[in-house]
């Protein structure tokens, strides 16, 4: 019994390893970007040169522009903004919404994610792989969470600016818009491809793929 209760212990511990960001080596890491080095992360940049500013981002500060299709913007803090976060397993966002605002439904890869809302009044959830919605609706003050690599959404519900911040443990989380993903993917996913997929005609699809091509 208490060798099945070990390895039991064991394989949860290494499950909950293999969730995020691997464990760091050392007390830091800052990512030396432009260091040419094609690692699982960022390369680190030589000790000496390591100061206050590789481990600060003021971009979270304010709301940010939500004029635009969507009517929301997300602000990223990650290892690309900050570099000191290279080998530390967590990142964070800001998000602003616009009044009716939606933050379209996405992934993120590597992470879970955890919102806090700043202000206003949000529709969220996530659907799970038996394509069961979980949702709820949260304001200012409260919290919650979307699984790993699940596909979510939020949803400015109300007639003022939302926002909220969001956490992530993974150093760069990365996402992946699902309409952008197939509608406007470089080269594009092909037409038959998308008709048959969604049973809609060609036109129907030429008409989304122009709406969600980036602007030149």
């Amino acid at each position: 019994m208490a060798v099945t209760i070990a390895l039991c212990f064991l394989l949860a511990l290494v499950s909950a390893t293999r969730a995020a960001d691997p464990d760091m080596l050392q007390d830091l890491c800052v990512a030396n970007a432009g260091a040419g080095v094609k690692i699982n992360g960022f390369a680190c940049k030589d000790a000496t040169s390591v100061n206050g500013t590789d481990f600060f981002f003021a971009g979270l500060a304010n709301p940010g522009p939500t004029n635009n299709t969507f009517g929301s913007l997300v602000t990223a803090a990650n290892v690309e903004k900050i570099p000191g976060l290279n080998t530390l397993g967590v990142s964070m966002s800001r998000i602003d919404y616009a009044p009716s605002g939606l933050n379209p439904p996405h992934t993120h890869p590597r992470a879970t994610e955890i919102v806090f809302v700043l202000d206003g009044q949000l529709d969220v959830g996530f659907i799970t792989t038996a394509n069961v919605l979980i949702s709820k609706t949260i304001k200012k003050g409260e919290i919650f969470v979307f699984p790993r690599g699940l596909v979510h959404f939020q949803k400015n519900n109300g007639n003022v600016s939302a926002a909220v911040i969001a956490a992530f443990n993974s150093q760069f989380p990365g996402t992946q818009s699902i309409g952008i993903a197939l509608f406007a993917a470089t080269p594009p996913v092909p037409d038959n491809v998308l008709t048959k997929a969604f049973q809609v005609g060609t036109k129907e699809v030429e008409k989304i793929k122009s709406r969600l091509a980036p602007k030149k």
